[in-house]
């Protein structure tokens, strides 16, 4: 049973809102509040699995509201269904809101949104872990890369393809992009998996208050980024993004899927910068154990938080309405025999470019732990084509 709760100023819309899923075959317990105080006070008497809000009410907006319910109780999917777009709102609500429907929105869309935003608690098990995902509203950036960004975005000389492809340097600010620009904040006809596109479509006046006023990027402390050894793991993802593209392309996969294979390459390990920024002492000990006590990484991240960071990166990227293929590979780049796809997919291109980016650094045998999962590969009928993978996307990495 899914317990999902409707506020609006408007009784009609609510009573809409109702008919509609009554109508509607699924499996959840509803409740509607006329305003933010009334939906703050059935917040109070009992449990919600996701808030649905309008934006503009008196009293308390529906900004007010999502950072009030983020602060508060924030294992809760806070969503804003709402038909203003009034950039000042908008922006105001950015931090605070997982998803943005825009009205009218279909009884079917709309289910499948909030079943999906449920439904990926499953991947994390520990309530913790699951309310410290929730309640993220940013990742961290490289402390370079922020600053570039910071001073480049205030010189009158910077283009948008100059700024996007700095968000494209980094984990944290290409996450985020991504989550905005594909809300229906802008009503864009399909999915933008390419940042320097998302820059380009949201404008610079767009980013610069994204930026400068709202701050929807924060920057990584310099002492933790030697300490937690987070510059390699800015490269490897760099890297892996870059070959999971060109994988997709030897295999003359469609564009949505090469692009889809570079996001979730560049964002694979996005799980382990969110553990290491929010966890630091933890992700040390992860790190401990994998060195010491010849654990494998995954082992040593399930011992001490309960969970990997395939997983707690999928489920962010999940809340944030990332495509479905990214999330997909994010959660099951170790893994991919878990996965029921049958044919290539972006999860098929981020695991091998994952593989060729480890074995580059660290030599490879038949016994070698940066080989991909070559039975998996033979039951897509791919396991021939991991030599040509090699031989193309290696040539002159030694050089």
């Amino acid at each position: 049973m899914i317990r999902v709760l409707f506020v609006d100023d408007e009784p009609k819309v609510l009573r809409g809102l109702e008919r509609m899923l009554a109508s509607d075959d699924c499996d959840w317990e509803t409740a509607f509040a006329e305003g933010g105080r009334a939906a703050l006070k059935l917040l109070a008497e009992r449990p919600f699995d996701a808030v649905i809000t309008d934006m503009r009410m008196p009293e308390m907006d529906g900004a007010a509201l999502l950072n009030e319910v983020m602060q508060l109780y924030p294992h809760v999917v806070r969503i804003v269904l709402s038909g203003h777009s009034e950039r000042e709102l908008i922006l105001r609500s950015i931090n605070a809101t997982h998803r943005y429907l825009a009205k009218p929105c279909e009884a079917n869309d709309l289910r499948n949104v909030v079943t999906r935003a449920v439904a990926l608690r499953r991947i994390l098990t520990d309530p913790s872990l699951q309310t410290l995902v929730s309640q993220l509203n940013r990742i961290p950036s490289m402390p370079r890369i922020y600053r570039d960004l910071t001073a480049r975005i205030q010189c009158p000389s910077a283009s948008l393809k100059d700024l996007g492809a700095i968000v494209a340097q980094d984990l944290g600010m290409t996450a985020k992009i991504l989550q905005i620009v594909n809300s229906a904040y802008f009503g864009l006809p399909r999915h933008v998996s390419d940042p320097v596109q998302a820059v380009c479509l949201l404008g610079l006046d767009v980013l610069n208050a994204l930026v400068m006023t709202i701050h929807i990027f924060a920057e990584l402390a310099p002492s933790s980024v030697d300490a937690l050894g987070l510059e390699n793991l800015w490269t490897h993802s760099t890297r892996t993004g870059a070959l999971a593209k060109k994988v997709a392309s030897l295999e003359q996969a469609e564009s949505h899927v090469c692009d889809h294979a570079f996001m979730a390459g560049l964002l694979h390990d996005i799980g382990k910068l969110i553990l290491a920024a929010n966890q630091p002492d933890g992700y040390r000990e992860a790190l401990w154990l994998s060195e010491r006590q010849a654990l494998t990484p995954l082992v040593a991240e399930r011992q001490v938080f309960g969970a990997t960071h395939a997983e707690v990166g999928a489920y962010l990227l999940g809340l944030w309405g990332l495509p479905d293929p990214t999330v997909e590979a994010v959660s099951f780049h170790h893994r991919p025999e878990d996965c029921k796809a049958t044919t290539f997919t972006p999860l098929v291109a981020v695991h091998v470019a994952d593989a060729l980016e480890r074995l580059h650094i660290g030599g490879d045998n038949d016994a070698s732990p940066n080989r991909p999962n070559l039975a998996y590969l033979e039951r897509l009928g791919l396991a021939k084509r991991w030599p040509v993978w090699c031989e193309h996307c290696l040539a002159g990495e030694s050089q």
